[in-house]
Protein backbone atom coordinates (compact mmCIF):
# COMPACT_ATOMS: atom_id res chain seq x y z
CA UNK A 1 0.00 0.00 0.00
CA UNK A 2 0.97 3.77 -0.89
CA UNK A 3 0.25 6.47 0.97
CA UNK A 4 1.88 9.90 0.73
CA UNK A 5 3.61 11.11 4.07
CA UNK A 6 3.15 14.38 5.15
CA UNK A 7 6.72 14.73 4.74
CA UNK A 8 6.87 13.91 1.14
CA UNK A 9 4.10 15.96 0.16
CA UNK A 10 5.68 18.76 1.43
CA UNK A 11 9.34 18.09 -0.26
CA UNK A 12 7.57 17.09 -3.74
CA UNK A 13 5.51 20.86 -3.22
CA UNK A 14 8.93 22.46 -2.51
CA UNK A 15 10.28 21.16 -5.56
CA UNK A 16 7.82 22.00 -7.88
CA UNK A 17 7.92 25.81 -6.13
CA UNK A 18 11.37 25.96 -6.88
CA UNK A 19 11.18 25.26 -10.54
CA UNK A 20 10.44 29.31 -11.75
CA UNK A 21 7.86 28.79 -14.32
CA UNK A 22 6.79 32.22 -14.62
CA UNK A 23 4.63 32.44 -17.40
CA UNK A 24 6.91 30.00 -19.38
CA UNK A 25 9.19 26.89 -18.29
CA UNK A 26 6.53 24.53 -17.50
CA UNK A 27 8.04 22.30 -19.36
CA UNK A 28 10.82 21.52 -16.26
CA UNK A 29 7.12 21.37 -14.18
CA UNK A 30 6.20 18.30 -16.87
CA UNK A 31 9.12 16.36 -16.62
CA UNK A 32 9.72 16.26 -13.04
CA UNK A 33 5.61 15.09 -13.19
CA UNK A 34 6.15 12.97 -15.87
CA UNK A 35 9.37 11.61 -13.81
CA UNK A 36 7.14 10.95 -11.06
CA UNK A 37 4.49 9.30 -12.61
CA UNK A 38 7.13 6.77 -14.64
CA UNK A 39 8.01 6.06 -10.95
CA UNK A 40 4.61 4.22 -10.38
CA UNK A 41 4.02 3.05 -13.58
CA UNK A 42 1.40 5.84 -15.29
CA UNK A 43 1.91 6.54 -18.53
CA UNK A 44 1.78 10.47 -18.97
CA UNK A 45 2.52 12.69 -22.41
CA UNK A 46 4.30 15.83 -22.84
CA UNK A 47 2.21 17.73 -25.44
CA UNK A 48 4.25 20.37 -27.29
CA UNK A 49 2.82 24.01 -27.73
CA UNK A 50 5.28 26.24 -28.45
CA UNK A 51 9.35 25.26 -28.62
CA UNK A 52 9.35 26.00 -24.62
CA UNK A 53 6.13 25.66 -23.70
CA UNK A 54 4.09 22.03 -23.13
CA UNK A 55 1.07 20.30 -21.46
CA UNK A 56 1.46 17.16 -19.42
CA UNK A 57 -1.84 14.58 -19.61
CA UNK A 58 -1.67 11.26 -17.97
CA UNK A 59 -4.38 8.87 -17.17
CA UNK A 60 -5.55 6.37 -14.69
CA UNK A 61 -7.96 3.29 -14.88
CA UNK A 62 -10.22 2.75 -17.81
CA UNK A 63 -13.98 3.21 -19.70
CA UNK A 64 -16.41 5.64 -18.40
CA UNK A 65 -16.83 7.87 -16.22
CA UNK A 66 -13.78 9.98 -17.45
CA UNK A 67 -13.27 12.49 -14.32
CA UNK A 68 -11.05 15.39 -15.62
CA UNK A 69 -8.87 17.08 -12.87
CA UNK A 70 -7.12 20.15 -14.43
CA UNK A 71 -4.38 22.41 -13.06
CA UNK A 72 -1.94 25.00 -14.31
CA UNK A 73 2.02 24.71 -14.05
CA UNK A 74 2.50 28.30 -14.70
CA UNK A 75 2.86 31.14 -12.41
CA UNK A 76 3.16 35.09 -12.23
CA UNK A 77 6.01 37.08 -11.94
CA UNK A 78 6.73 37.19 -8.09
CA UNK A 79 7.58 41.44 -8.82
CA UNK A 80 10.32 42.53 -6.57
CA UNK A 81 11.67 39.73 -4.51
CA UNK A 82 13.35 42.26 -1.58
CA UNK A 83 9.53 42.88 -0.74
CA UNK A 84 9.07 39.38 0.10
CA UNK A 85 9.59 38.05 3.63
CA UNK A 86 11.20 34.97 2.16
CA UNK A 87 12.68 33.32 -0.78
CA UNK A 88 9.65 33.08 -3.53
CA UNK A 89 10.87 30.10 -5.11
CA UNK A 90 11.77 28.47 -1.38
CA UNK A 91 9.19 26.62 0.16
CA UNK A 92 8.73 28.47 3.16
CA UNK A 93 6.80 27.48 6.41
CA UNK A 94 5.38 30.17 9.24
CA UNK A 95 2.83 30.05 11.32
CA UNK A 96 0.93 27.20 9.59
CA UNK A 97 1.30 28.86 6.25
CA UNK A 98 3.55 27.23 3.52
CA UNK A 99 5.09 30.56 1.32
CA UNK A 100 6.12 31.27 -2.25
CA UNK A 101 5.48 32.13 -5.71
CA UNK A 102 3.10 29.62 -6.84
CA UNK A 103 1.78 27.61 -3.65
CA UNK A 104 -1.97 29.35 -3.68
CA UNK A 105 -1.87 29.64 -6.95
CA UNK A 106 -1.88 26.68 -7.88
CA UNK A 107 0.86 24.21 -7.17
CA UNK A 108 -0.28 23.22 -4.18
CA UNK A 109 -3.98 21.49 -6.21
CA UNK A 110 -1.65 20.32 -9.34
CA UNK A 111 0.46 18.69 -6.79
CA UNK A 112 -2.60 16.96 -4.67
CA UNK A 113 -4.17 15.89 -8.18
CA UNK A 114 -0.80 13.71 -9.08
CA UNK A 115 -0.04 12.49 -5.57
CA UNK A 116 -3.84 11.22 -5.51
CA UNK A 117 -3.70 9.49 -9.02
CA UNK A 118 -0.34 7.57 -8.16
CA UNK A 119 -2.22 6.03 -4.65
CA UNK A 120 -5.30 5.72 -6.03
CA UNK A 121 -2.87 3.33 -8.77
CA UNK A 122 -1.00 2.02 -6.45
CA UNK A 123 -3.83 0.76 -4.17
CA UNK A 124 -5.84 -0.18 -6.80
CA UNK A 125 -8.37 1.81 -5.36
CA UNK A 126 -10.08 3.16 -8.43
CA UNK A 127 -12.75 0.19 -9.56
CA UNK A 128 -14.34 1.80 -12.31
CA UNK A 129 -14.18 4.52 -14.63
CA UNK A 130 -10.79 6.87 -15.99
CA UNK A 131 -9.00 9.75 -13.87
CA UNK A 132 -7.60 11.71 -16.63
CA UNK A 133 -5.31 14.72 -15.42
CA UNK A 134 -4.47 17.83 -17.29
CA UNK A 135 -1.40 20.01 -16.48
CA UNK A 136 -1.75 22.73 -18.72
CA UNK A 137 0.96 25.10 -19.59
CA UNK A 138 0.08 29.29 -20.47
CA UNK A 139 -2.94 29.76 -17.79
CA UNK A 140 -1.79 33.15 -16.40
CA UNK A 141 -1.56 34.70 -20.01
CA UNK A 142 -3.49 33.58 -22.75
CA UNK A 143 -4.45 30.24 -22.02
CA UNK A 144 -2.66 28.72 -25.28
CA UNK A 145 -1.99 25.65 -23.14
CA UNK A 146 -5.85 24.83 -22.84
CA UNK A 147 -6.91 25.88 -26.37
CA UNK A 148 -3.97 23.07 -27.47
CA UNK A 149 -5.84 20.34 -25.50
CA UNK A 150 -9.39 21.12 -26.76
CA UNK A 151 -8.26 21.04 -30.28
CA UNK A 152 -6.57 18.24 -30.22
CA UNK A 153 -9.83 16.33 -28.20
CA UNK A 154 -8.55 15.63 -24.70
CA UNK A 155 -12.00 16.86 -23.50
CA UNK A 156 -14.13 15.15 -26.26
CA UNK A 157 -15.14 12.22 -23.72
CA UNK A 158 -14.78 14.17 -20.06
CA UNK A 159 -17.45 13.41 -18.24
CA UNK A 160 -17.01 15.84 -15.03
CA UNK A 161 -13.83 18.47 -15.09
CA UNK A 162 -13.22 20.08 -11.64
CA UNK A 163 -9.85 22.81 -12.00
CA UNK A 164 -8.10 23.00 -8.65
CA UNK A 165 -8.15 26.91 -9.04
CA UNK A 166 -7.62 28.06 -5.35
CA UNK A 167 -11.25 28.66 -3.70
CA UNK A 168 -11.22 26.63 -0.48
CA UNK A 169 -14.10 28.13 0.59
CA UNK A 170 -16.25 28.41 -2.54
CA UNK A 171 -17.39 25.76 -5.10
CA UNK A 172 -16.95 28.23 -8.65
CA UNK A 173 -19.42 26.91 -11.44
CA UNK A 174 -19.53 29.39 -13.87
CA UNK A 175 -17.60 32.67 -14.22
CA UNK A 176 -16.66 35.70 -16.64
CA UNK A 177 -14.64 35.15 -20.10
CA UNK A 178 -11.80 37.25 -20.62
CA UNK A 179 -11.06 39.22 -24.20
CA UNK A 180 -7.77 41.00 -24.78
CA UNK A 181 -7.55 43.82 -27.39
CA UNK A 182 -4.35 45.94 -28.80
CA UNK A 183 -5.91 49.08 -30.61
CA UNK A 184 -3.51 51.16 -32.72
CA UNK A 185 -3.84 54.55 -34.13
CA UNK A 186 -1.94 56.19 -36.75
CA UNK A 187 -0.86 59.55 -37.08
CA UNK A 188 1.79 61.47 -38.86
CA UNK A 189 5.13 63.19 -36.71
CA UNK A 190 5.39 66.78 -36.68
CA UNK A 191 7.24 69.67 -34.36
CA UNK A 192 4.58 70.20 -31.59
CA UNK A 193 4.70 74.31 -32.82
CA UNK A 194 3.78 72.97 -36.37
CA UNK A 195 0.63 70.37 -35.63
CA UNK A 196 -1.30 70.82 -38.53
CA UNK A 197 1.87 69.38 -40.58
CA UNK A 198 0.93 65.95 -38.87
CA UNK A 199 -1.74 64.21 -37.14
CA UNK A 200 -1.93 63.46 -33.73
CA UNK A 201 -2.07 59.95 -33.44
CA UNK A 202 -3.72 59.98 -29.60
CA UNK A 203 -6.55 62.24 -30.23
CA UNK A 204 -8.98 59.85 -31.78
CA UNK A 205 -7.50 56.85 -29.84
CA UNK A 206 -8.64 58.96 -27.08
CA UNK A 207 -11.91 59.67 -28.31
CA UNK A 208 -12.15 56.03 -29.43
CA UNK A 209 -11.60 54.67 -25.76
CA UNK A 210 -13.83 56.41 -24.46
CA UNK A 211 -16.72 56.14 -26.33
CA UNK A 212 -15.83 51.90 -26.07
CA UNK A 213 -15.93 52.66 -22.46
CA UNK A 214 -19.15 54.20 -22.74
CA UNK A 215 -20.59 51.98 -24.77
CA UNK A 216 -19.63 48.53 -22.96
CA UNK A 217 -19.94 50.10 -19.05
CA UNK A 218 -22.86 51.58 -20.24
CA UNK A 219 -24.60 48.48 -21.02
CA UNK A 220 -27.40 47.45 -18.85
CA UNK A 221 -27.31 43.51 -19.86
CA UNK A 222 -26.83 41.51 -16.56
CA UNK A 223 -26.45 37.82 -16.15
CA UNK A 224 -28.10 36.19 -13.06
CA UNK A 225 -24.98 35.07 -11.44
CA UNK A 226 -22.19 37.35 -13.08
CA UNK A 227 -23.76 40.20 -12.99
CA UNK A 228 -22.45 43.31 -16.13
CA UNK A 229 -19.59 43.30 -18.03
CA UNK A 230 -16.76 45.37 -17.22
CA UNK A 231 -14.13 46.91 -19.61
CA UNK A 232 -10.70 49.26 -18.47
CA UNK A 233 -7.99 50.03 -20.55
CA UNK A 234 -5.27 48.90 -18.86
CA UNK A 235 -1.88 50.10 -20.59
CA UNK A 236 -1.65 53.22 -23.09
CA UNK A 237 1.54 53.90 -25.17
CA UNK A 238 2.29 56.86 -27.47
CA UNK A 239 5.31 59.70 -28.29
CA UNK A 240 8.40 60.00 -28.41
CA UNK A 241 9.09 63.55 -26.62
CA UNK A 242 7.27 66.19 -25.18
CA UNK A 243 7.50 68.65 -28.20
CA UNK A 244 6.76 66.20 -31.01
CA UNK A 245 3.33 64.81 -32.59
CA UNK A 246 2.75 61.05 -32.02
CA UNK A 247 2.69 59.03 -35.14
CA UNK A 248 1.44 56.18 -33.48
CA UNK A 249 -0.95 55.68 -30.31
CA UNK A 250 -1.29 52.41 -28.98
CA UNK A 251 -3.77 50.77 -25.83
CA UNK A 252 -4.45 47.79 -24.43
CA UNK A 253 -7.96 46.55 -22.88
CA UNK A 254 -9.25 43.52 -21.05
CA UNK A 255 -13.06 43.09 -21.06
CA UNK A 256 -14.36 40.62 -18.76
CA UNK A 257 -17.37 39.31 -20.59
CA UNK A 258 -20.56 37.47 -19.97
CA UNK A 259 -23.08 35.04 -21.71
CA UNK A 260 -25.29 37.84 -22.63
CA UNK A 261 -22.52 40.25 -24.24
CA UNK A 262 -20.25 37.42 -25.21
CA UNK A 263 -16.92 38.11 -26.90
CA UNK A 264 -17.77 37.68 -30.88
CA UNK A 265 -20.15 40.61 -29.94
CA UNK A 266 -17.69 43.08 -28.12
CA UNK A 267 -15.06 42.12 -30.98
CA UNK A 268 -17.68 43.00 -33.56
CA UNK A 269 -18.78 46.28 -31.49
CA UNK A 270 -14.84 47.55 -31.73
CA UNK A 271 -14.25 46.60 -35.25
CA UNK A 272 -17.54 48.33 -36.13
CA UNK A 273 -16.94 51.78 -34.19
CA UNK A 274 -13.37 51.63 -35.72
CA UNK A 275 -14.73 51.37 -39.25
CA UNK A 276 -16.65 54.86 -38.27
CA UNK A 277 -13.68 56.50 -37.20
CA UNK A 278 -11.42 55.62 -40.07
CA UNK A 279 -14.74 56.87 -43.06
CA UNK A 280 -13.50 59.87 -40.55
CA UNK A 281 -10.16 60.07 -41.37
CA UNK A 282 -8.57 58.35 -38.38
CA UNK A 283 -6.43 54.88 -39.22
CA UNK A 284 -7.40 52.55 -36.20
CA UNK A 285 -6.55 49.10 -36.05
CA UNK A 286 -8.37 46.73 -33.98
CA UNK A 287 -6.29 43.72 -32.76
CA UNK A 288 -7.42 40.51 -30.62
CA UNK A 289 -4.85 38.89 -28.95
CA UNK A 290 -6.95 36.77 -26.69
CA UNK A 291 -10.48 35.81 -26.21
CA UNK A 292 -11.47 33.63 -23.40
CA UNK A 293 -15.28 32.93 -23.98
CA UNK A 294 -17.17 32.93 -20.63
CA UNK A 295 -18.10 29.21 -18.70
CA UNK A 296 -21.89 29.34 -17.65
CA UNK A 297 -23.33 26.33 -15.89
CA UNK A 298 -25.72 24.77 -14.16
CA UNK A 299 -24.48 24.52 -11.01
CA UNK A 300 -26.58 21.58 -10.56
CA UNK A 301 -24.32 18.18 -9.82
CA UNK A 302 -23.26 14.96 -8.24
CA UNK A 303 -20.23 16.53 -8.36
CA UNK A 304 -20.93 19.86 -6.88
CA UNK A 305 -23.13 18.11 -3.88
CA UNK A 306 -20.40 15.72 -3.05
CA UNK A 307 -18.11 18.30 -3.04
CA UNK A 308 -19.93 20.68 -0.44
CA UNK A 309 -19.95 17.41 1.37
CA UNK A 310 -16.31 16.93 1.51
CA UNK A 311 -15.67 20.62 2.54
CA UNK A 312 -17.76 20.07 5.76
CA UNK A 313 -15.83 16.95 6.69
CA UNK A 314 -12.61 17.92 6.00
CA UNK A 315 -12.34 22.18 6.05
CA UNK A 316 -15.62 22.33 8.66
CA UNK A 317 -16.49 24.83 5.85
CA UNK A 318 -19.79 25.23 4.11
CA UNK A 319 -18.43 26.27 0.47
CA UNK A 320 -20.90 28.31 -0.90
CA UNK A 321 -21.76 27.93 -4.99
CA UNK A 322 -20.58 31.07 -6.95
CA UNK A 323 -19.74 32.42 -10.32
CA UNK A 324 -16.69 34.08 -10.64
CA UNK A 325 -14.88 37.24 -12.29
CA UNK A 326 -11.73 35.64 -13.04
CA UNK A 327 -11.34 32.92 -15.78
CA UNK A 328 -9.63 29.86 -16.06
CA UNK A 329 -8.59 26.72 -18.34
CA UNK A 330 -12.22 26.10 -18.24
CA UNK A 331 -12.86 28.51 -20.85
CA UNK A 332 -10.93 26.57 -23.69
CA UNK A 333 -11.54 23.13 -22.00
CA UNK A 334 -15.11 22.89 -22.33
CA UNK A 335 -15.77 24.60 -25.48
CA UNK A 336 -18.90 22.79 -27.08
CA UNK A 337 -20.33 21.52 -23.90
CA UNK A 338 -23.70 22.32 -22.71
CA UNK A 339 -24.92 23.98 -19.90
CA UNK A 340 -25.65 20.94 -17.57
CA UNK A 341 -21.78 19.74 -17.71
CA UNK A 342 -20.57 19.22 -14.53
CA UNK A 343 -17.47 21.90 -14.05
CA UNK A 344 -16.15 23.46 -10.84
CA UNK A 345 -13.09 25.56 -9.78
CA UNK A 346 -12.61 24.51 -6.23
CA UNK A 347 -8.90 23.91 -4.32
CA UNK A 348 -6.38 24.52 -1.48
CA UNK A 349 -5.74 28.57 -1.25
CA UNK A 350 -7.86 31.85 -1.52
CA UNK A 351 -8.83 32.87 -4.49
CA UNK A 352 -7.68 36.83 -2.53
CA UNK A 353 -3.90 34.96 -2.39
CA UNK A 354 -3.37 34.60 -6.10
CA UNK A 355 -0.61 37.17 -7.13
CA UNK A 356 -0.31 38.54 -4.07
CA UNK A 357 3.77 39.18 -2.33
CA UNK A 358 4.61 36.78 -0.05
CA UNK A 359 1.84 34.49 -1.63
CA UNK A 360 1.03 31.31 0.60
CA UNK A 361 -1.22 28.36 1.20
CA UNK A 362 -2.53 27.03 4.87
CA UNK A 363 -0.90 23.57 5.07
CA UNK A 364 -3.98 21.73 7.09
CA UNK A 365 -5.73 23.16 3.90
CA UNK A 366 -3.08 21.43 1.49
CA UNK A 367 -3.09 18.17 3.29
CA UNK A 368 -6.87 18.55 3.62
CA UNK A 369 -7.46 18.72 0.12
CA UNK A 370 -5.82 15.50 -0.92
CA UNK A 371 -8.28 13.87 1.02
CA UNK A 372 -10.95 15.97 -0.42
CA UNK A 373 -9.81 14.72 -4.27
CA UNK A 374 -9.31 11.24 -3.50
CA UNK A 375 -13.02 11.03 -2.40
CA UNK A 376 -14.71 13.15 -5.20
CA UNK A 377 -12.43 10.87 -7.38
CA UNK A 378 -13.73 7.59 -5.96
CA UNK A 379 -17.21 8.73 -4.92
CA UNK A 380 -17.74 9.95 -8.99
CA UNK A 381 -16.25 6.49 -10.38
CA UNK A 382 -18.99 4.66 -8.61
Amino acid sequence: MKHFTEEEKIKILSDIIAIKSINENEIEVANYLKKLFDQYGIESKIIPVTDTRVNLVAEIGTGSPVIGVSGHMDVVSPGDESEWTSDPFTLTERDGKLYGRGTNDMKAGLVNLALVMIELKENKELKNGTVRFIATTGEEVGGAGSQKLYEEGYMDDVDYLWVAEPSHDALVYCHKGSLNLRITSIGEAAHSSMPEQGYNAINPLMKYLLEMDDKLNGDNRKNEVLDKLIINTTIINAGNQVNSIPEKAVAEINVRTIPEFDNEEVIDLFNKTADKYNEEGSDIDVEVTMSLPSVFTTGSSKMINLAKELGKKYLDLEPSVIGSPGVTDASNLLRGKDDNFPFMAFGPGETKMAHKTDEYVYKDYYFAFFDIYKELILGLSK
